[in-house]
């Protein structure tokens, strides 16, 4: 009995129904509200950066390096372009389009001062003022000259009787002749030019370039292809070119196609006898050569009107007259006249 009251007296007075719970609720709730201070006091704070881009530098300088790629892109297409057309032209064509977008004779620039040949930016335009034809100039004996203007005296017509001088009607003989003169030496220098250039850029007329001799004459300018001991144009008693000296022939003949000179064509060969059919003989055989290169000179396209003479003279005109069967005595010489003759 004593063990029953000590047990009832030690227990805490009834309570109100409901009471009990939310005692047994609050505490934890309490104890929980109580500790939690302390828990977020020992916590480190977090910090937090938000980087604002800037709308000029965003993403690797922004824009700028597509702009640079494209230009990029856009130069090696036309780098890969002009790679291509190169390679699907002949050399031939590759001249001509160069010889397009060379100034022409007329223009006062030269080639070393054009754009790009003093460095970056260098140079000057071929189509810079300056590179106009300022000067009037002839390509032909009796052209008319074009004054600069009608303004009044300029340097090109210094006084207003100036025309009447370079008017073919109104000039005297002497003055057609120094005329005619000049521009036969100016067009003789420049054929000579030309084709010794086009002979050094073909790989296969460049060891021939020295069976090609040009000399001026009283008369005019003769041009002689002349054999070898290891080449010969024509084969042995025939006037029948060889495909080397055909295509040398064909060059030499197109170089003079843009003159306007009268030609003569001779034809001769060596002192070695040659009887052939019909009695024909090296007078005959140096005639039909001279012959045959005519034919030839009015396929590349000289004016059958300009060639007025062809002859063969056979082994009286040698090239080494100390050695009559030197094989340089056989040759083609192709001879412009001076305009005035």
């Amino acid at each position: 009995m004593a063990t029953a009251e000590a047990s009832v007296a030690a227990a805490p007075p009834p309570s109100a129904p409901g009471e009990g719970e939310a005692a047994a609720a609050g505490a934890p709730a309490d104890a929980a509200a109580a500790e939690a201070p302390k828990e977020e006091e020992g916590l480190a704070p977090v910090i937090v950066i938000k980087k604002v881009m800037d709308d000029g530098h965003g993403g690797a300088h922004g824009g700028a390096w597509k702009i640079a790629l494209a230009d990029m892109m856009t130069a090696m297409m036309a780098f890969f372009l002009l790679m291509w057309l190169l390679g699907a032209s002949n050399s031939s064509q590759r001249k001509s389009i160069a010889d397009y977008f060379k100034p022409t004779s007329h223009s006062q620039v030269e080639m070393g001062k054009l754009a790009g040949s003093n460095g970056i930016l260098g140079g000057r335009s071929i189509i810079d003022p300056d590179g106009f034809p300022f000067s009037a100039k002839q390509t032909a004996t009796m052209e008319r000259l074009t004054p600069r203007s009608e303004g009044g005296p300029t340097e090109n017509d210094p006084s207003p009787n100036a025309q009447e001088h370079s008017d073919p009607e109104n000039m005297s003989e002497d003055e057609k002749k120094k005329a005619a003169e000049q521009l036969d030496k100016e067009n003789f220098d420049k054929l000579e030019k030309e084709l010794e250039k086009q002979l050094e850029s073909d790989p296969k007329l460049a060891k021939l370039k020295d069976q090609v001799k040009m000399t001026r004459e009283k008369d005019g300018m003769r041009i002689e292809i002349i054999d070898k001991a290891d080449f010969a144009m024509f084969d042995s008693g025939t006037n029948v070119l060889s495909p080397k000296a055909k295509k040398l022939m064909d060059t030499v003949a197109k170089s003079v196609t843009g003159l306007n000179n009268k030609v003569t064509v001779q034809g001769n060969t060596d002192s070695v006898q040659f009887n052939g059919e019909d009695g024909r003989n090296n007078w005959s055989l140096s005639a039909e050569r001279a012959d045959s290169t005519r034919q030839l000179l009015e396929k590349s396209g000289v004016d059958p009107k300009r060639i007025t003479r062809i002859e063969g003279v056979a082994d009286t005109q040698p090239f080494n007259p100390k050695d009559p069967y030197d094989p340089r005595n056989r040759r083609i010489s192709i001879k412009l006249l001076y305009q005035d003759k």
